[in-house]
Formats: structure tokens, sequence, C-alpha cells
């Protein structure tokens, strides 16, 4: 079963995701933890797989809320196509920042990041003509259209769920190929050690810069999928908490995990919705829990249920002349 499942791991997230908005008490959060997901997905790349961590990965998210927002509100751009604007748009901002960020090792990295986001934030709050500034950029309209004889309308919640799911497939099967590639194995040589990745003849530079500019359309394929769901883009999609958000959910989820992000995003934006019922002070209780989370299950939620398969479900032994055994759940979290 766990050999299954490791060998048709996008299959297996999807038909989980495909039953997800049966588990939620609205449709909403459900689109909510999926945009969010993805967002966590693509941080993963980066900081998971090839360790290195951005606290700037809002710019991504908000320019590609912006670039699909303004394509659909000043230039009346199909929203399919809008899409592509706001992937290309992160891409191209994930060339120009990582360019600028793979320079530097560490928490010099972290910093650079943040203080490149934050240039790009100011840059959109201050083009009030064109995003709407503090307000947000309005007039984003989603037009039914029809596809296949079917009609897409996103003023229904459950099709606008399973338009979105769409697209999120495609990103996952996206990921998982590169994860299963020989880049995906370059990806974690850096992680490990990238001066041993860099004595092996890879080019670690190039590969850093590849993942960020990875990981920075994927992020912007989240953000134009929100910018979708809510018909408008907040300022906040480029904050720096929004930053942090991505670092939440990695790390409750387990961060280096292929579900893992899914996890963090459906852990942390429930306990969102349910504690702001409660009380005002929202962060504080979320805080806590992540904290506890940090200090009791390091590898995260996925990560511990990961661990926990493989130090209890034996790998059998190969007999002598047999090809030897894949350890499964290895091929799961990866």
């Amino acid at each position: 079963m766990i050999r299954t499942i490791a060998q048709h791991r996008v299959a297996a997230v999807l038909v989980f995701l495909l039953l997800f908005p049966l588990l939620m008490p609205y449709q909403a959060l459900a689109v909510n933890i999926l945009v969010f997901g993805l967002y966590a997905v693509g941080f993963n790349l980066l900081f998971g797989y090839t360790g290195l961590l951005s606290f700037g990965h809002a710019a991504f998210l908000g320019i590609g809320s912006y670039a699909t927002g303004m394509a659909i509100a000043l230039a009346g751009v199909p929203w399919p196509l809008a899409i592509l604007c706001g992937v290309a748009g992160s891409a191209l901002a994930g060339v120009v920042i990582g360019y600028l960020a793979i320079r530097t090792r560490g928490i010099y990295f972290s910093m650079v990041t943040l203080a490149l986001a934050q240039i790009v934030y100011y840059a959109f709050y201050k083009a009030d003509r064109w995003t709407g500034g503090e307000n947000g950029l309005r007039g984003v309209r989603v037009d039914p259209i029809d596809v296949a004889g079917f009609r897409l309308d996103f003023t229904n919640p459950t099709t606008k769920y399973y338009v979105i799911l769409v697209f999120v497939a495609a990103a996952l099967w996206f990921v998982s190929r590169i994860l299963a590639s020989p880049f995906g194995a370059v990806m974690e040589a850096i992680r490990e050690n990238d001066k041993r990745a860099a004595a092996c003849g890879y080019d670690v530079a190039r590969s850093k810069l590849l993942v960020f500019v990875l990981s920075a359309g994927l992020c912007g394929l989240a953000g134009a999928l929100r910018a979708l769901h809510l018909s408008v883009v907040p300022i906040d999609s480029l904050h720096y908490l929004t930053s942090g958000h991505a670092v939440m959910m990695c790390l409750l989820g387990g961060m280096g995990t292929f579900f893992g992000p899914f996890v963090g995003a459906a852990v942390f934006l429930w306990l969102e919705d349910a504690v702001t019922n409660l009380t005002s002070h929202w962060m504080l209780v979320v805080g806590i829990v992540f904290m506890l989370f940090v200090l009791f299950f390091p590898r995260g939620i996925w990560g511990t249920v990961l661990h926990e398969l493989r130090r209890r479900v034996p790998v059998p032994q190969p007999a002598a002349g047999d090809p030897p055994v894949v350890d499964a759940t290895r091929e799961v979290r990866q």
C-alpha cells in the first residue's frame, strides 16, 4: 500500500484534494487552503529541498496576483491568459531577485530576500494609479467560459474549487517531475553540502538560481489563482507577514516532504478560521501552537507521520540475486 502511494504520489494527493471540500465547513476555506498549499509547495521547493530560507516569497505571490489582476482589470485579458501573465511576471521577478540573493549565504540570504521583497511592496503600494495602493486592486472580473460543453462559472464555489484544482494538479505534477529528475538530486545535494556539490562538478550558483525562479513561478501561480478567487488583490499579498505564513506552513507540515505544505496550510488556515470566531487575538493562539509543534514535532506533522512509518514498517532485505528493495516511505517523503 505504501509503495503504491509512493509510486503514484501525485495521484494520491489529488484523490485527497478531490474529496477535501467535503471535510471543510465551507468552500471558501477549502479554496484558500488549496491556493496557500500551492504557495507553500513553491516555497518548499526552495527551502525544504534546496535549503535556502527566503523571507521574501510574498513578493512572488503578490506579483502573480497583481499581474493577473491588472491584466484582467486594466487590459481586459481573458482570465486563462491572465494567469500566464501572473506566472511570467513572478518568474521574471525571481530572476532579478534570485540573481542578487544567491550571491549571499545563510542569514544574509534571508535578509536580502526580505529587503528586496519590501522594495517590491512599497513600489506597488506607491503605484496606486495601477495597483489601487493601500485599497488594493479592484475589478478583477472572472467571466464564465465554456470548455468542452461545460460552463465554468466562478460564482459557483464548487466550480471554482475544481477549476483551481486543475491548475494545482498540473503544478504538483511539474514539481514531482522535478524532484524525480537528476536535477532534484542536485537540489538535495546542495541542501546537504553545497561545497561538496560544487566539488562534484555541479554549477551550484546556476542551480540555485534555477530553483529560485521555479519556486517564484509556482508562488506566482498561487497568487494568480488567489486573485481569481478573491476578485480583488489586497496589498497584504506583498506584506512580509505573508512571507512568514509560507515559512510557518512549511514547518508545520514538514519541510522537504511532498504533501507536507498542504498539511501545514490546512492546519494554519483552519486554526485561523476557528480561532477568529472566538477571539481577535488569533495570531497569539496560532503562534503558541506553532511553537509547540516546533519544540515537540520538529519534523512537522506530515514529516513526523512519515518518520514513524519508516521506523515501524520494516524494509524487507532482498534475497541473493534479487534487486534491491526500495524504501517506499522515503519515496513518499521525496
